[in-house]
């Protein structure tokens, strides 16, 4: 402090003197967001199509650091920051054919989920056991952006990162929600041993209490993985059956496919047909359900003679009943259809994709976007209508649920037709649109995922590839190369039984939130009181 001159008849008055800020002060400042960033980055790196599930712990434990005691401004520009670095990457797909405008658009707007998120975890970062508090407020930002805005966008769940890693297994437990919490909560907890590591040496003690939490938050997620081994299996409970998946490819990438619709529908015919030869020959055993893609069939086979002729044949070829993917109109409306066509018979059955995608099958507000680009508009001039029921086709003796796509990111969506009473989950899909961008791994991980949770096999039939045969344990037995014809046979479990995930469904995802809800307020209570205390003493 120093002593200044004061005018004459006033009293000396003293003033702070500025405290010189050190150069390695200077050098550190920019540390806590630059570690934000790189932090989201490495989380990013612990998904497909790479296998460093492992990556999502220290991703997190270095989240918990710079989140530590933060004020909520911080807070919120470092959440946003580990958003920016998880999620740029991730998405860099939605940008390959219509550019770096919706793609930075929707990161933008997903990432504030994730600052939000950080505001929690900096208040909840005091108390008790608060890596549990904290890995369930992730959560329940999870379950927000599940939901909102305009129907939600789970992509870039902590589950869907876990296809190869130890974890998975809680899948079956208790669903995404479960084995994400687990995840999160095990990189929080690697901080908090690694904090109290730290703080051991410098002081020489520590309490027990947070030393215990610290090592179960560790801990107990590995334990339960462990335990939740015993609801894996892939052991045929109603018998099996023998699936056949076809890729025929398109006639080029992009969004240029769709203007040769029929030449796509001819792709998957010629395949079938060309399987039907080989199973003639005798060289490979004949599927009792075939299985194509979505938009196999864009040329609506209802309202066109010619395409119908065509689906007709290629059924007869392999004689086994094939669900078709196709876009049909009905009363002025447009749908992403998925038809069970049989030899015999012809259509016999439909299921209307209920989660449709914004901005790809509909264009949310739709006068303000043609106003900023009539381009965007343009690629979507009509919007795709919404179906209103699960989709459980009966093939052979297999009942078969569809999730289309997009669908397959909606715990809801694939729940559905278990419930509804599929042996067998099919994720028809179409990635012509992303070119040869991580979108068709990351989609391909959450089959795995849902076959886990569910107990079910799951088959994912795409126009242009990776397509695939998922066990019930989440193993990959065979696959497909990208923009190649191809078709995957093999005999396949069915099953029926229902996991603790498929029975209490959503209750999982509402208990985290619960949680985190009651952390927030315990911190907030908390914060109320110091703040009086503090005031009752000045």
């Amino acid at each position: 402090m120093t002593v200044t001159a004061t005018s004459v008849g006033q009293p000396d008055r003293l003033e702070p003197q500025a405290t010189p800020v050190s150069r390695r002060a200077r050098l550190l400042r920019p540390l806590p967001a630059a570690a934000a960033a790189l932090s989201g980055v490495l989380l990013y790196v612990s998904f497909p199509p790479r296998t460093l599930w492992w990556l999502a712990l220290p991703a997190f434990a270095v989240f918990g650091w710079v989140l530590r005691g933060r004020s909520w401004k911080a807070a919120l520009g470092l959440g946003y920051l580990f958003g920016l670095g998880f999620l740029l990457p991730l998405l860099v797909w939605t940008g390959v054919e219509v550019g770096p405008g919706p793609w930075l658009a929707l990161v933008a707007i997903e990432a504030v989920f994730v600052a939000v998120v950080g505001v929690g975890v900096a208040k909840v970062s005091k108390l008790p056991a608060w890596p549990v508090w904290a890995a369930a407020l992730w959560i329940a930002g999870e379950a927000a952006r599940a939901r909102a805005p305009f129907r939600g966008f789970p992509w870039g769940k902590i589950a869907f990162g876990q296809a190869d890693g130890v974890f998975l297994p809680l899948a079956a437990l208790g669903g995404t929600p479960v084995l994400g919490f687990a995840v999160v909560l095990s990189g929080f907890g690697l901080y908090e041993v690694v904090r109290l590591v730290l703080e051991r040496r410098r002081t020489g003690e520590v309490r027990r209490s947070a030393a215990t939490v610290a090592l179960l938050s560790l801990a107990v997620p590995f334990g339960a993985a462990l335990a939740s081994r015993t609801l894996v299996s892939d052991t045929a409970e109603d018998g099996t059956v023998t699936v056949a998946a076809i890729q025929g490819n398109v006639p080029r990438l992009g969004l240029e496919f769709n203007a040769q619709r029929r030449a796509v529908l001819d792709y998957h015919a010629r395949e079938t047909e060309r399987l039907a030869a080989e199973v003639e020959a005798g060289k490979v055993a004949r599927p009792d359900i075939v299985l194509w893609p979505e938009n196999s069939a864009d040329v609506d086979p209802f309202a066109n003679a010619d395409a119908a002729a065509v689906i007709d044949k290629a059924a007869k070829a392999i004689g086994a009943p094939i669900s078709v993917g196709g876009v049909v109109e009905r009363d002025g409306r447009l749908y992403n259809e998925q038809i069970l066509w049989d030899p015999e018979k012809g259509p016999t059955q439909t299921y209307d994709k209920r989660q449709i995608q914004p901005f790809g099958e509909y264009l949310p507000l739709r006068s303000l976007i043609g106003a900023i680009n009539s381009d965007w508009t343009a690629m979507v001039r009509q919007d795709f209508s919404r179906g209103t029921k699960p989709g459980v086709f009966d093939m052979d003796n297999a009942r078969v649920g569809l999730v289309t796509c997009y669908e397959a990111a909606f715990d809801w969506a694939v729940r559905s037709e278990v419930i509804d009473g599929a042996q067998l989950i099919s994720v028809p899909s179409n990635n012509a649109t992303f070119d040869r961008s991580e979108m068709t791994y990351q989609q391909l991980a959450m089959s795995r995922v849902r076959a886990v949770e569910h107990s079910r096999t799951v088959t994912v039939p795409v126009t242009s590839g990776v397509s695939a045969i998922i066990m019930p344990d989440g193993k990959i037995t065979q696959k497909t190369g990208m923009f190649v014809a191809d078709s995957l046979v093999q005999k396949v479990p069915l099953r029926s039984s229902e996991t603790p995930a498929t029975r209490l469904g959503i209750l999982p995802e509402i208990a985290l939130v619960l949680v985190a809800a009651g952390g927030l307020g315990w911190a907030i209570g908390a914060g109320v009181r110091a703040g009086r205390g503090a005031t009752a003493q000045s």
